[in-house]
């Protein structure tokens, strides 16, 4: 028997250690799980920064890709008219007039057969007139209308609309390479002596094609490097750049281009499957304070003019020096009042400057539902709460994951541990039984007395294993969700007499007083008798483990008004031991749970006598509660409710497993 005892101690001890070694695993795991969710959501984080910019950028490149679409339309429909009029890299050298107004009646033939491709972009009523302006005659410049209706070149009567620009051609006729650069201020270094002494070769082949924008009219011209008394006497005349220069004039319809082509242009480059997306607006003037044209009332608001972007409509080529020059000044004013892009168009027609500081035709593009950079923020923000998420399910997961594994690895110890108790309470009484039938057996007892006292030990520890496998058979049982009680009205009185009868041998080797408190009047309560005879009988034999240095335990009764007009008899068993700790006092039910204190001790025990005895008062529609304090004792009580009237009647018992089912 010794021997059984310090073979449990040394159980208790290796399980321990694998307690606390187990317990530091899992706190290692959990700080490595810990850093590898703080490195994920690093990397979630950047990830999501990532994905925004590429939104970003995707959307960015699909709004320039349209926009430079609407730009090369754009600027095909205004150039169609140039094209036609074929005024090649000679500057016209080798054509009289008539050959323009050829061509120019040709062209409005021709535009009115749309189902001709090179005609895609021809549109005559962009144009309101066409003009020769005979500047080579420095003293009577002459205004010619080339006429598509008559087919003539008429004389014409300057509108007083063009003024300003016949004579700024006038004034740039002198030489072709600076007629080339009329569109330039007279300030401007472009028009200096630098460019005038450039070869007349070197300008024509340059990125420049000759064709100049007048914003205000609107209107389009191009110097001609012929005189008019070459049509009239066929004399031929060697084209010199340092001779004056004629010019040809386009002007435009601007009620067409604001009423049809740029609302077309929109349509077709910013509109969405349900509506147009986007609010477009072409602005213009000194700080862009001049409105051209709105898809919207109230877009833009020039005072804070921050489109999502913008495009210089005639701005030059960034390859060139031109571009290179406006894209430098434009990124510095967009540094210093936002950042938002803008570039310019691929197509070139240099704007003719009147003043410095005009700006050439400004095209700018925000997004209806708003800027792209809110758009942007909401998806990043939306990425961002996915991925956090995630993150946080994952993290869940984990912890979950963890939790259960450590509460696996808990409820593995745990019976570990009540294998060992229950080992060591079956050994105990079966020791004790061998030995006394061995004494009986080789004769050592003889006398009736001396057998009849061994046959009460072997009576009582066999008792004490009934109890014990009654015990382990109802834990399984109420865990495998079978239904336990029989309920029937019953008197406290009754169960408790039938429970100290059994215990009574127990209670006397333990030398206990039990004091016994119940009144007389109480009314019957509905239990299963059986199933609450072994409850109070656990509570009991709990009592008397863990009295300590006390030999009194306590047995009472009450009337209780329940819930509602429910009433219920509570039965407390109370000791004056040890008592039970807080933490503990929130455990002592679940299963295979003792508390630590007393596994160090010699007390033995499964675990299973409160989780059985609370899962039984639980199926008969009662509860069982505990209080304590340490080293003053522990109350246990048990509530349950009285019968009704109804239930007293004699009626069939109900089915349900019973001491006699459990003992087969």
């Amino acid at each position: 028997m010794l021997k059984g005892v310090l073979l449990n101690c040394g159980h208790k001890s290796r399980v321990w250690q694998r307690t606390r070694s187990s317990v530091l695993l899992w706190n290692v795991i959990v700080l490595g799980i810990a850093c590898l969710l703080g490195a994920i959501a690093l990397l979630q984080y950047r990830w999501t920064e990532q994905l925004s910019g590429s939104v970003e950028r995707r959307i960015r490149m699909n709004l320039d890709s349209s926009m430079t679409q609407w730009s090369l339309d754009f600027y095909g429909r205004l150039s169609a008219m140039c094209v036609a009029l074929q005024v090649g890299p000679d500057s016209g050298a080798l054509d009289i007039w008539k050959d323009y107004l050829q061509r120019y009646v040709l062209w409005t033939r021709k535009a009115s057969e749309p189902t001709n491709i090179e005609n895609i972009h021809s549109d005559p009523a962009l144009i309101e007139n066409v003009y020769i302006w005979e500047t080579s005659d420095p003293v009577h410049p002459q205004l010619h209308l080339l006429n598509p209706q008559t087919n003539r070149i008429e004389d014409a009567t300057a509108p007083e609309a063009l003024n300003a620009l016949l004579a700024r051609l006038r004034a740039r006729s002198h030489t072709l390479p600076q007629a080339l650069r009329a569109w330039t201020l007279p300030t401007s270094s472009h028009a200096g002596s630098t460019t005038a002494s450039l070869p007349a070769v070197g300008i024509l082949n340059s990125s420049m094609t000759g064709w100049q924008f007048d914003e205000g009219i609107p209107a389009i011209v191009h110097p001609l490097m012929h005189h008019s008394q070459q049509e009239h006497h066929g004399d031929s005349i060697t084209p010199s750049a340092d001779k004056p220069v004629d010019w040809i004039l386009i002007v435009l319809n601007s009620k067409t281009i604001l009423e049809r082509m740029l609302p077309d242009l929109m349509n077709r480059y910013f509109s969405a499957k349900e509506g147009v997306d986007y609010s477009l607006a072409v602005v213009s003037g000194a700080a862009y304070s001049r409105v051209i044209y709105s898809s919207e009332p109230h877009f833009p608001n020039l005072a804070t003019l921050s489109p999502d972007s913008s495009m210089n409509i005639f701005g030059p080529p960034p390859e060139s020096i031109e571009g290179q020059a406006w894209e430098t000044l434009k990124n510095a004013e967009i540094r210093s009042q936002g950042n938002w892009p803008s570039f310019s168009s691929p197509g070139w027609f240099p704007v003719i400057q009147y003043e410095s500081g005009t700006e050439p035709w400004l095209l700018v593009v925000n997004r209806r539902t708003g800027s792209l950079e809110a758009i942007v923020n909401r998806v990043w923000r939306a990425n961002l709460a996915t991925g956090l998420a995630i993150l946080l399910l994952l993290a869940v997961s984990v912890t979950l994951v963890v939790f259960a594994s450590g509460r696996l690895n808990r409820i593995s110890l745990l019976q570990m541990n009540f294998v060992a108790s229950v080992s060591h309470e079956l050994r105990t009484p079966l020791t004790v039984i061998i030995s006394a039938a061995e004494n009986i057996a080789d004769g050592v007892v003889e006398e009736p007395s001396e057998i009849q006292e061994h046959g009460g030990v072997i009576i009582g520890q066999g008792r004490l294993l009934m109890d014990l496998i009654d015990r382990i058979l109802l834990f399984a049982a109420s865990t495998s969700g079978n239904r336990l009680q029989a309920l029937r009205p019953v008197q406290v009185a009754d169960v408790l007499k039938q429970v100290q009868g059994n215990m009574a041998r127990l209670v006397q080797a333990a030398g206990i007083e039990i004091e016994e408190r119940i009144p007389a009047d109480l009314p019957p309560i509905m239990a299963d008798p059986v199933l609450l005879s072994q409850c109070f009988q656990n509570l009991i034999a709990n009592a008397i483990k863990y009295r300590g240095e006390s030999n009194w335990v306590g047995l009472s009764a009450e009337l209780h008004a329940g819930s509602g007009r429910a009433r219920e008899v509570w039965i407390h068993v109370e000791d004056r031991g040890v008592g039970i700790s807080e933490p503990d006092l929130l455990r002592i039910f679940d299963p295979f749970y003792r508390s630590p204190e007393m596994l160090g001790t010699h007390v033995q025990g499964t675990g299973l006598g409160l989780t059985v005895a609370k899962r039984c008062i639980t199926d008969m529609g009662g509860k069982l509660v505990a209080s304590s304090k340490l080293r003053e004792g522990s109350t246990f009580t048990v509530q349950l409710h009285i019968a009704e009237s109804s239930q007293l009647s004699p009626r069939p018992s109900d089915s349900g497993i019973t001491r006699e089912a459990l003992n087969g």
